[in-house]
Protein backbone atom coordinates (compact mmCIF):
# COMPACT_ATOMS: atom_id res chain seq x y z
CA UNK A 1 0.00 0.00 0.00
CA UNK A 2 2.71 2.52 0.96
CA UNK A 3 4.59 1.82 -2.27
CA UNK A 4 1.55 2.90 -4.29
CA UNK A 5 1.32 6.39 -2.75
CA UNK A 6 3.85 7.99 -5.15
CA UNK A 7 1.99 6.44 -8.10
CA UNK A 8 -1.35 7.67 -6.77
CA UNK A 9 0.03 11.20 -6.34
CA UNK A 10 1.55 11.15 -9.84
CA UNK A 11 -1.75 10.07 -11.43
CA UNK A 12 -3.63 12.79 -9.54
CA UNK A 13 -1.08 15.44 -10.54
CA UNK A 14 -1.16 14.41 -14.20
CA UNK A 15 -4.94 14.37 -14.22
CA UNK A 16 -5.13 17.80 -12.62
CA UNK A 17 -2.62 19.20 -15.11
CA UNK A 18 -4.68 18.04 -18.11
CA UNK A 19 -8.19 18.97 -16.96
CA UNK A 20 -8.25 21.89 -19.43
CA UNK A 21 -6.67 20.02 -22.33
CA UNK A 22 -7.92 21.10 -25.76
CA UNK A 23 -8.03 17.42 -26.75
CA UNK A 24 -11.43 16.00 -25.82
CA UNK A 25 -10.18 12.46 -25.10
CA UNK A 26 -7.34 13.72 -22.90
CA UNK A 27 -9.71 16.04 -21.03
CA UNK A 28 -12.25 13.22 -20.50
CA UNK A 29 -9.63 10.83 -19.17
CA UNK A 30 -8.09 13.50 -16.93
CA UNK A 31 -11.53 14.39 -15.53
CA UNK A 32 -12.38 10.75 -14.80
CA UNK A 33 -9.00 10.13 -13.12
CA UNK A 34 -9.28 13.36 -11.13
CA UNK A 35 -12.86 12.72 -9.97
CA UNK A 36 -12.39 9.03 -9.12
CA UNK A 37 -8.82 9.16 -7.84
CA UNK A 38 -9.61 7.99 -4.32
CA UNK A 39 -11.41 4.91 -5.66
CA UNK A 40 -8.75 3.78 -8.14
CA UNK A 41 -6.68 1.97 -5.52
CA UNK A 42 -9.48 0.56 -3.36
CA UNK A 43 -8.28 -2.96 -4.20
CA UNK A 44 -5.10 -2.22 -2.20
CA UNK A 45 -6.99 -1.06 0.86
CA UNK A 46 -9.94 -3.45 1.08
CA UNK A 47 -9.72 -7.23 1.18
CA UNK A 48 -11.74 -8.97 -1.52
CA UNK A 49 -11.85 -6.09 -4.02
CA UNK A 50 -10.49 -7.23 -7.37
CA UNK A 51 -8.02 -4.95 -9.19
CA UNK A 52 -9.69 -5.55 -12.58
CA UNK A 53 -13.19 -5.81 -14.00
CA UNK A 54 -12.49 -9.20 -15.60
CA UNK A 55 -15.40 -10.82 -13.77
CA UNK A 56 -17.85 -8.28 -15.17
CA UNK A 57 -16.33 -8.58 -18.63
CA UNK A 58 -16.74 -12.37 -18.53
CA UNK A 59 -20.35 -11.99 -17.38
CA UNK A 60 -21.13 -9.79 -20.40
CA UNK A 61 -19.27 -11.95 -22.92
CA UNK A 62 -22.19 -14.32 -23.70
CA UNK A 63 -24.53 -11.42 -24.38
CA UNK A 64 -22.03 -9.68 -26.63
CA UNK A 65 -21.38 -12.86 -28.59
CA UNK A 66 -25.11 -13.48 -28.95
CA UNK A 67 -25.70 -9.94 -30.22
CA UNK A 68 -22.93 -10.26 -32.82
CA UNK A 69 -24.20 -13.62 -34.09
CA UNK A 70 -27.92 -12.74 -34.11
CA UNK A 71 -27.64 -9.05 -35.02
CA UNK A 72 -29.60 -7.96 -31.93
CA UNK A 73 -33.37 -7.70 -31.56
CA UNK A 74 -36.09 -6.22 -33.69
CA UNK A 75 -38.32 -5.05 -30.84
CA UNK A 76 -38.23 -3.76 -27.30
CA UNK A 77 -40.05 -6.92 -26.18
CA UNK A 78 -37.38 -9.12 -27.77
CA UNK A 79 -34.64 -7.01 -26.22
CA UNK A 80 -36.23 -7.33 -22.78
CA UNK A 81 -36.69 -11.10 -23.14
CA UNK A 82 -33.08 -11.54 -24.26
CA UNK A 83 -31.77 -9.44 -21.38
CA UNK A 84 -33.79 -11.47 -18.88
CA UNK A 85 -32.73 -14.81 -20.30
CA UNK A 86 -29.07 -13.82 -20.36
CA UNK A 87 -29.34 -12.56 -16.78
CA UNK A 88 -30.91 -15.82 -15.64
CA UNK A 89 -28.28 -17.84 -17.51
CA UNK A 90 -25.38 -15.90 -15.97
CA UNK A 91 -26.92 -16.02 -12.49
CA UNK A 92 -27.46 -19.78 -12.76
CA UNK A 93 -23.86 -20.22 -13.86
CA UNK A 94 -22.55 -18.15 -10.93
CA UNK A 95 -24.70 -20.14 -8.51
CA UNK A 96 -23.76 -23.43 -10.18
CA UNK A 97 -27.39 -24.19 -11.08
CA UNK A 98 -28.50 -26.06 -14.17
CA UNK A 99 -30.04 -23.41 -16.45
CA UNK A 100 -32.27 -25.88 -18.30
CA UNK A 101 -33.60 -27.33 -15.05
CA UNK A 102 -34.25 -23.85 -13.66
CA UNK A 103 -36.04 -22.61 -16.81
CA UNK A 104 -38.09 -25.83 -17.06
CA UNK A 105 -39.21 -25.45 -13.45
CA UNK A 106 -39.95 -21.74 -14.02
CA UNK A 107 -42.15 -22.52 -17.06
CA UNK A 108 -43.96 -25.28 -15.11
CA UNK A 109 -44.61 -22.84 -12.24
CA UNK A 110 -45.88 -20.21 -14.68
CA UNK A 111 -48.32 -22.69 -16.23
CA UNK A 112 -49.64 -23.59 -12.76
CA UNK A 113 -49.94 -19.91 -11.80
CA UNK A 114 -47.21 -20.21 -9.17
CA UNK A 115 -44.10 -18.18 -8.52
CA UNK A 116 -40.84 -19.68 -9.66
CA UNK A 117 -37.85 -20.04 -7.37
CA UNK A 118 -35.99 -16.78 -6.83
CA UNK A 119 -32.39 -16.46 -7.97
CA UNK A 120 -31.78 -13.59 -5.55
CA UNK A 121 -29.48 -14.30 -2.61
CA UNK A 122 -31.25 -14.81 0.68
Amino acid sequence: MARSVPIQKRIFTLAERHLDSPHREVCNLATALFEHNERLFTFLEQEGVEPTNNRAERALRTGVQWRKICFGNRSATGESATARLLTVAETCELQKLNILAYLSAAVACYRRGQRSASLLPR
